[in-house]
């Protein structure tokens, strides 16, 4: 395989964008000191994870197993399998664990995932059932305020694969200011939203799906509280949005569209072919969509500011689908004079892209071509503006440190450039931490792996720090009895978790990833080096 790079202006952006910049005079690196693995390949046996700080216990999504698995790290190079817990009873998959002094909170889908599901409380000492209480359908992801006083709820309300049953998408807030066994739930709903589409879409709000109304329309991702424990912001991935939520009130309060990234400017490149046989980093005239899954937030000079990892997802079911290949979509002559060229296979022509957007004029051709994901993270305001974000730097980063794995799948060794096409390396989980006085983010790349490192301290001089991957390219992922192949490493991070040196089990920062499709739980040791003079240990 010819494996070249292309587009000249790689050479400049790799050889800024590679170099770690200064840690506060010092370096940050990410070192790998224990692992568990179930052995199990591609079923999600290691997802969404959380840390008992009074054990020193790590809670793992095993959707495989439909487990939460329970992990003591108290040897963090040694950490082993003490327990699980069976939620079987309650409803038909895990999607998500929180933890708070003790109390364990866990979010389950029913069967058929329509109806309403649930969130179960548990004792992370003995592991004993609390209470569980109702929420709204297809909990994906649940967390606790800072303050303790609420465990919220996003309810992403996804439709049937026919999709004739549509339920309405929300955040519940369960109170627990009397304890799990008193908790009682109110809902921050989207029906004040119902007959506005036309409204949201004219403001970027991407309201799409078929009879569908707003309610039914806005899914709920993943959730992030302010440090007050009063405001909520609330991914929307495929609206291609944000919600926010007045959490002492139970009700959203705005709708902040996200826009969209223009590709074809400066710093904004990416590889959109997977038939090029070639690393082709450069500039190409879509929007990418940000559609951020997992978000996180802190402060800087007294104002929030909310971190997002920009997968990106459409709507692919056998009732309905938006993805289209640029190919097969017909554009406007006048705006795509060079049309045939750019549909070729090695240029535009099989990227992942949608019906639902594009054709402004209503004549029947596309006018602009957007896609999925913005293959990068970004900061932004409280009220929905854009701050920073890393531009092309995900797939410069990964083309040098991988220049014969650029852009691979996570299921497959040999499968250099495979996701070039739909949404490159695939940013997903994203964790942050203060260490030594500086705020850092963590994001896991879906695909080809690994975790990036960002010091975000000041959203407006963002600087990189490291790139690690624990992930073995040279052998098979898969063993033939269809088990994981324990020498490939890690395969598609999902979960983040960040240790603070404090809570640590060994008195050093930790991140905690979750790995789904080899089915690992890793633990990395966050070292800082520093001249004479600065900053000495870990914090």
């Amino acid at each position: 395989m010819n494996k070249h790079i292309i587009a000249a202006v790689i050479g400049l952006v790799l050889a800024s964008s590679t170099q770690a910049m200064p840690f506060d005079k010092s370096s940050l690196s990410l070192n790998v000191i224990g692992e568990y693995k179930t052995g199990v390949f591609d079923l999600g046996a290691a997802e969404v994870v959380a840390h008992d700080t009074i054990n020193q216990r790590i809670f793992v999504i095993n959707a495989a197993a439909a487990t939460v698995d329970v992990l003591d790290i108290n040897d963090p190079r040694n950490p082993s399998k003490i327990g699980e817990i069976d939620v079987s009873e309650l409803g038909a998959g895990i999607n998500s664990v929180a933890l708070y002094k003790g109390l364990v909170a866990v979010a389950i889908e029913s069967d058929p995932k329509q109806d309403p599901g649930k969130v179960a409380f548990y004792d992370s000492t003995d592991l004993s059932y609390i209470n569980d209480v109702t929420v709204g359908a297809l909990p994906d992801m649940v967390t606790f305020t800072p303050n303790g006083r609420y465990a919220l709820v996003a309810n992403e309300g996804e439709p049937n694969d026919a999709y004739t049953v549509d339920p309405e998408g929300s955040v519940s807030i369960i109170d627990l200011r009397d304890g799990p066994l008193h908790a009682f739930v109110r809902t921050a709903d989207f029906t004040r939203y119902i007959g506005m589409e036309d409204a949201l879409r004219n403001k970027g709000i991407r309201i799409f799906g078929p009879n569908a109304n707003a309610a039914q329309d806005l899914e709920p991702e993943y959730i992030t509280v302010s440090r007050n424990s009063r405001t909520a912001w609330v991914s929307l991935q495929e609206a291609n949005a944000m919600a926010v939520v007045d959490i002492r009130r139970a009700k959203v309060t705005d709708l902040l569209p996200l826009g969209t990234k223009d590709h074809s400017q400066a710093g904004n490149e990416f590889d959109a072919s997977n038939r090029d046989d070639a690393i082709n980093i450069t500039g190409w005239p879509t929007h990418g969509m940000y559609m951020p899954d997992a978000i996180s937030s802190y402060m800087f000079q007294g104002k929030t500011y909310i971190v997002t990892a920009n997968e990106g997802d459409s709507r692919d079911y056998d009732g309905y689908s938006e993805e289209v290949r640029v190919k097969d979509l017909s554009l406007d002559p006048v705006v795509f004079p060079d049309a045939a060229e750019l549909q070729q296979d090695e240029n535009l022509g099989r990227l992942k892209t949608t019906t639902a957007n594009g054709d402004t004029d209503g004549d029947g051709d596309f006018d602009e071509i957007y896609s999925y994901g913005a293959r990068s993270f970004s900061i932004w305001s409280g009220t929905g503006e854009l701050v920073y974000d890393s531009g092309a730097e995900f797939e410069t980063i990964t083309a040098a440190r991988l220049p014969d794995d650029f852009n691979s799948n996570n299921d497959e060794n040999d499968s250099f450039d495979s996701r070039s096409d739909d949404k490159g390396p695939e940013p997903e989980g994203i964790a942050l931490g203060k260490i030594g006085g500086r705020t850092i983010a963590f994001i896991g790349l879906e695909r080809v792996g690994g975790i990036m490192a960002y010091d975000i301290t000041n959203p407006y001089k963002v600087k990189f720090l490291d790139y690690i991957n624990n992930r073995d390219f040279s052998v098979d992922a898969q063993l033939p009895d269809k088990s994981v192949n324990p020498l490939v490493g890690d395969l598609g991070p999902e979960g983040l978790v960040f240790i603070s040196a404090s809570k640590s089990p060994n008195g050093k920062p930790m991140l905690v990833v979750g790995n789904e499709v080899s089915g690992s739980t890793t633990l990395y040791e966050i070292d800082v080096e520093v001249p004479r003079n600065g900053y000495r240990g870990h914090r």
